[in-house]
C-alpha cells in the first residue's frame, strides 16, 4: 500500500473571552477521501507581559458543521436538538506556549470544524488605550495520512485479501448506491499463516465527532461472520478496516463480500413534476388545454400510485430547494404543502444541504396534521429527520436511526397536531424527512387510512431572528459564513430565549431614563455659559446634550428604544460633542484672545472630527485634545502670572469655590468612566459620568470679562413703547 501525507494550515487567531458565539474563533478544514489517519496540531501561546495570567483554552471539534457549544450553561430554544460537542482543554500556566496533538483514525471525509475560546468574559467595559489586554494566540494545523490505492470492494463479488501483520490493518472501501435499503458484509475463509485460530476485528464506517457510530464486529475461528446495516449512507464510499488480533508477525488471509438490498421508490412522474413547477410559478391559464391535460394526468397518476403502493418501499414527494439569501433556504413541495401519509410505506422528502455553505444556520421542520384527514382517532404520524440516508422502517421499530446516524424523531396525532424540530448547525449532507402512519393496535387497521400532513421546512441564519432581545450576526471565517445571536438586556441562550438573568421592562425603562435624563445636567452649564456671554460654548453644550440624550435613547438593549436617526450617526455626534465640549471648556479657561480662541475652536473641532472617523473608541481621541488644551491653558496662565507678577487666577475664592471642585469632579468622572463601568452597572455609572462632567463644566467656566455688563433685559429694550408708537404712525401715514 502507498501512503501519502498531506499538511494543511490556517493563520493563527487571537482568542477572546466568551460571551456569545462570535467570540469563538473558528477553523475550517476539509479532510480528503481515503484518509486513514488525521492528526491535529494545536498550538496555543500568550504574551509575556505582567497582565498575562494562567489561562485555560477550550477547543471544540465537530464533523460536518461548526460545533454547537454552551460554555455559559444557558438554555436552548424549545424543540432544538442538543448534542454536546467533543472538546478538550489546553492550559497555559508557567509555559508561554503549549502544543497538543489530537489523533483520529479513519476519519470521515469532508468538512471538519474547530472552535476555540477563552473562559467567560468578566463583563468589564475597558476603554481602548487605558489597559493593555494580554494576547492569547491559537493556531490549528492538520496532518492527514491518505491511502492512494485503497482496494475497492465490488458488491456481490468476493475479494480475497491478506493482512500482513497486526501493526498494518487492511483498508478497503465499498460504494453504497442510492436507494440501498440495507447492506450485509461477510468475512469468510479466514486463515492464518501459523495455522492457528483466526482472530480479526472488522470496523465499518468512519469516525465523526462529537458522536461516532462505527460498527465493530470481532471474528474468531474459521466460522464465517458478518454484519448487517440498515439504511447505509447513500452515494458515499464506506470505509472498512480489518485488523488482525493475533501475533505480530503472523499474516491473515480473508475473503470479503458485500451485498446490498435495493429499495424501490415510488413517486410521481417527471412530467408531472415539471408541470407542477410551472403552474406554481406562473399559474395555469383558465380553460387552457395544458391545464386540462395536467389535471387528467394527475388523476391517472394518483390512481396508478395507489394500485402499486404495496410494491414500493418508500413514496418520494417532489420538492424544490429555493435559495433566498446567505444561509437562507426554503423548501417548496410541488404538489402543495400537504403530503399524504399512509401505513404501507414511508413518505420521503429530500432536503438538500450539501452545498458546503448551509451548515452555518438552523434547519427548521414544522409538521401540522390535518385532523379531518385522519379516519382513526388513535393513529399517529411518526416522522424522522436524518442525514445521509432515510429511515425506511418506521412501521416496524419506530426507531429514528440509520446505519451511522441517530436521527431526530417527530410525531403528530389528533390530540397534538403540531410538531417543530430545530437542527442547530446541520451538518453538510443530504437530509431526509420520513413520515409514516402508525396505529396502536397494529398496521392492519391502518391499511385503508391516510393522513394529510402540512410540511414547512426551511434553513434560516438564526431561529426566530434571535427574538426581540437579540441580534442575528453573520460571521465569516475566510470564505465560510455562519450566523450567531448576540443577546441584550440580560437575555441569553443560543437564540436569546433564556430569561434567567433578563432585565424586567421596568428596569429597562429605568436604565433609559437615567441615561437620557442625566444629560439634562448640562442645563446649568448652558445657563452659566449664556449668563457669562460664552455663547459659542453654550451652543456646543446644547449640541452635546441633545445628541447624547437621543444616542442613549437609541442605544438601549431592550424594548425602551427610540431612534430619531441612524444609530451610527447618533453615536458619532455624541462622541464628537463630548470631546469638543472638553476642548472648548479648557480653551475658554485659558483666557486667550478671542480671535485666537475661535481659531483654535474651529481647528480643534475639525481635527477631532477627523480622528473620531479614524478610531471612534480610541482613548487618545479624548486625551489628545485634553492634553493639548491643558498645555495651552497652562502656558496662558503662566504668561498672565508673569505679566501681573502674581499667581493667576489671583482670587483664592476662585480656586476654592470653583476650580478645585470642578477639577475634583472631572477626575472622579474620568475614574468612573475608565475603571468602574461594567455591562451590569453601565446604566447608572455612565449616568454618573454625565452628571459629573456637566457639573464640572459649570464650575470650571471662567467669569465674564470685566468690561461686559450682566444681562439686563429692561435696558436692552428701553424703547419698546416708542417703537410701537412709531409703527402705528407709519401705518397711519401709509394708509
Amino acid at each position: 500500500s502507498l501512503y501519502v501525507s498531506e499538511y494543511f494550515s490556517q493563520s493563527a487567531q487571537k482568542l477572546s473571552f466568551y460571551s456569545w458565539y462570535g467570540n469563538a474563533k473558528l477553523f475550517h478544514f476539509h479532510v480528503p477521501e481515503d484518509t486513514v489517519l488525521l492528526r491535529w496540531l494545536l498550538q496555543a501561546s500568550r504574551g509575556k507581559g505582567p497582565e498575562c495570567t494562567d489561562m485555560e483554552i477550550t477547543v471544540h471539534f465537530r464533523y460536518g458543521a461548526p460545533p454547537v457549544i454552551n460554555p455559559l450553561g444557558t438554555r436552548f430554544p424549545a424543540n432544538a436538538t442538543i448534542r454536546p460537542s467533543y472538546n478538550i482543554s489546553i492550559t497555559l500556566s508557567s509555559a508561554v506556549q503549549n502544543t497538543t496533538f489530537v489523533n483520529i483514525t479513519t476519519p470521515a471525509a469532508g468538512d471538519w470544524f474547530i472552535a476555540a475560546h477563552l473562559p467567560e468574559a468578566a463583563g468589564r467595559i475597558e476603554v481602548k488605550g487605558f489597559s493593555t489586554p494580554c494576547p492569547y494566540i491559537f493556531q490549528a494545523d492538520m496532518f492527514v495520512l491518505r491511502l492512494t490505492d485503497m482496494p475497492v470492494l465490488e458488491p456481490g463479488v468476493a475479494m480475497p485479501q491478506t493482512i500482513v501483520s497486526s501493526a498494518k490493518p487492511l483498508h478497503v472501501k465499498v460504494f453504497v448506491p442510492k436507494h440501498a435499503a440495507g447492506m450485509r458484509f461477510e468475512l469468510r475463509s479466514c486463515v492464518t499463516s501459523e495455522q492457528k485460530a483466526c482472530a480479526v476485528r472488522v470496523v465499518l464506517g468512519s469516525i465523526t465527532l462529537p458522536q461516532s457510530f462505527q460498527r465493530i464486529v470481532t471474528c474468531t475461528g474459521s466460522v464465517n461472520c458478518g454484519l448487517a446495516l440498515d439504511s447505509p449512507p447513500w452515494e458515499k464510499w464506506l470505509q472498512i478496516m480489518v485488523e488482525s488480533l493475533g501475533t505480530a508477525n503472523a499474516s491473515v488471509s480473508v475473503e470479503m463480500l458485500a451485498s446490498f438490498t435495493a429499495c424501490r421508490p415510488g413517486s410521481t412522474s417527471s412530467f408531472l413534476n415539471f408541470s407542477s413547477l410551472s403552474q406554481s410559478q406562473t399559474g395555469p391559464r383558465p380553460g387552457s388545454a395544458g391545464a386540462a391535460g395536467s389535471s387528467t394526468l394527475s388523476t391517472g397518476e394518483a390512481s396508478h400510485n395507489a394500485s402499486n403502493q404495496r410494491s414500493f418501499c418508500v413514496q418520494n414527494q417532489p420538492i424544490v430547494r429555493e435559495d433566498l439569501d446567505v444561509v437562507s433556504v426554503r423548501y417548496r413541495l410541488l404538489n402543495g404543502p400537504s403530503v399524504p401519509v399512509n401505513s404501507l410505506s414511508p413518505t420521503l422528502l429530500l432536503l438538500n444541504l450539501n452545498t458546503g455553505m448551509d451548515s452555518g444556520g438552523s434547519l427548521v421542520v414544522n409538521l401540522l396534521l390535518n385532523k379531518t384527514s385522519v379516519s382513526l382517532a388513535n393513529a399517529t404520524v411518526v416522522a424522522c429527520v436524518s442525514a445521509a440516508s432515510p429511515v425506511l422502517s418506521l412501521n416496524a421499530t419506530q426507531n429514528c436511526s440509520t446505519a451511522f446516524f441517530q436521527g431526530y424523531p417527530l410525531s403528530v396525532r389528533a390530540s397534538s397536531s403540531e410538531a417543530v424540530l430545530i437542527v442547530l448547525y446541520p451538518q453538510t449532507d443530504v437530509w431526509f424527512l420520513s413520515l409514516q402512519l402508525i396505529c396502536p393496535k397494529g398496521q392492519g387497521e391502518c391499511n385503508a387510512a391516510e393522513a394529510k400532513v402540512t410540511v414547512f421546512a426551511y434553513l434560516t441564519p438564526c431561529f426566530n431572528d434571535c427574538g426581540p432581545y437579540g441580534q442575528c450576526s453573520l460571521l465569516r471565517r475566510h470564505g465560510y459564513l455562519y450566523a450567531g445571536c448576540s443577546c441584550k438586556a440580560g437575555w441569553g441562550g443560543w437564540s436569546c430565549t433564556d430569561d434567567t438573568k433578563a432585565q424586567s421592562v421596568g428596569a429597562q425603562n429605568l436604565a433609559t431614563l437615567l441615561l437620557t435624563l442625566s444629560n439634562l445636567m448640562f442645563l446649568p452649564a448652558i445657563a452659566v455659559a449664556v449668563y457669562r456671554y460664552y455663547l459659542v460654548e453654550a451652543s456646543v453644550y446644547t449640541y452635546t446634550m441633545f445628541f447624547s440624550t437621543f444616542y442613549h435613547a437609541c442605544d438601549q438593549p431592550g424594548v425602551a428604544v427610540m431612534c430619531i436617526m441612524d444609530y451610527d450617526t447618533l453615536q458619532y455626534c455624541d462622541f464628537l460633542g463630548s470631546v469638543v465640549s472638553i476642548w472648548v471648556t479648557i480653551l475658554c479657561m485659558s483666557r486667550v484672545k478671542k480671535i485666537l480662541k475661535y481659531i483654535l475652536f474651529v481647528l480643534g473641532t475639525l481635527l477631532i472630527a477627523m480622528s473620531l472617523q479614524l478610531d471612534r473608541r480610541g482613548v487618545w481621541n479624548m486625551m489628545g485634545p485634553c492634553l493639548f488644551a491643558l498645555v495651552i491653558m497652562i502656558a496662558a496662565w503662566v504668561y498672565h502670572g508673569v505679566k501681573r507678577r502674581h499667581c493667576y487666577p489671583s482670587s483664592w475664592k476662585r480656586w476654592v469655590f470653583y476650580l478645585l471642585p470642578g477639577i475634583t469632579l472631572a477626575f472622579i468622572a474620568i475614574s468612573v468612566y475608565a475603571f468602574m463601568e461594567t455591562n451590569e452597572n453601565y446604566y447608572y455609572t455612565h449616568s454618573i459620568w454625565h452628571v459629573l462632567v456637566a457639573c464640572s463644566v459649570a464650575f470650571l467656566l471662567p467669569p465674564r470679562d470685566k468690561h461686559k455688563k450682566p444681562w439686563a433685559w429692561s435696558k436692552k429694550l428701553t424703547c419698546r413703547y416708542q417703537i410701537c408708537q412709531n409703527d402705528r404712525e407709519e401705518l397711519y401715514a401709509v394708509t
